[in-house]
């Protein structure tokens, strides 16, 4: 079979055009950063003042409660300076290290409501944090997805955290791939009058109780 220059040409064309039409439809893939988005958004801002407020109220009822414990065992010493006490009768003797033991008990019991506060008021902040976090990065994910349908993305890739394999989930990209700026004025637009600007700050405050008393 004899193939021609010309039929050489009309071949390397039509690749060419192929692999026009090719880039032509190649999946756009934009990036965002979640994390950045949910730390800066205003329902963040209040939700962080909501954990501070109801944080300081717990350690304020945890001050109180040690503050307790702690004057039971200033009571327990001094009946268990009272039992050493010389010129005291052994029946006087018997009788206060009974209130001891009894001073005792009470001063286990103090610190297992203080340990049970402390855990209970943990569980219940970590508990809000972790269903506030879920439920906002469903409302942002929407957004962030519909900004980037608009750009004509077929494939949305969150740049924020680690791989499984504790590497950067995104390697490199474009910076005119990043959507977050775009997202982030979207999110705003229903922010109330009366919210706060966002700014980045945590999005996990919840305050530490004291240790409980010894």
């Amino acid at each position: 079979m004899k193939i021609t220059f010309k039929s050489l040409l009309v071949a390397a064309a039509f690749g060419v055009l192929t692999l026009a039409g090719q880039a032509q439809t190649a999946t756009r893939v934009l990036v965002v950063d979640m994390a950045k988005l949910l730390d800066n958004h205003y329902k963040t801002q209040e939700q962080n003042e909501k954990l501070r407020s109801d944080g300081q109220k717990a350690q304020e009822e945890l001050d109180r409660l040690n503050k307790e414990g702690n004057a039971l065992v200033e009571q327990y010493k001094e009946l268990v300076d009272q039992s050493n006490n010389p010129t005291a009768t052994a029946e006087a003797k018997n009788k206060v290290q009974g209130q001891a033991q009894l001073k005792m008990e009470e001063i286990q019991r103090k610190q297992n409501e203080v340990r049970t506060f402390e855990a209970n008021t943990q569980r219940a902040l970590q508990g809000r944090i972790r269903t506030f976090r879920d439920l906002m990065f469903e409302e942002i994910g929407k957004i962030a997805t519909d900004v980037a349908k608009r750009r004509g993305a077929a494939l949305l890739i969150d740049k924020s955290g680690p791989s499984l394999l504790g590497i950067p989930s995104v390697i490199h990209f474009d910076p005119a791939l990043d959507i977050t700026d775009e997202v982030m004025k979207e999110i705003n637009k229903d922010r109330p009058a009366s919210a706060a600007a966002p700014a980045a700050t945590p999005a996990t405050p919840a305050p530490a109780p004291a240790p409980a008393a010894s």
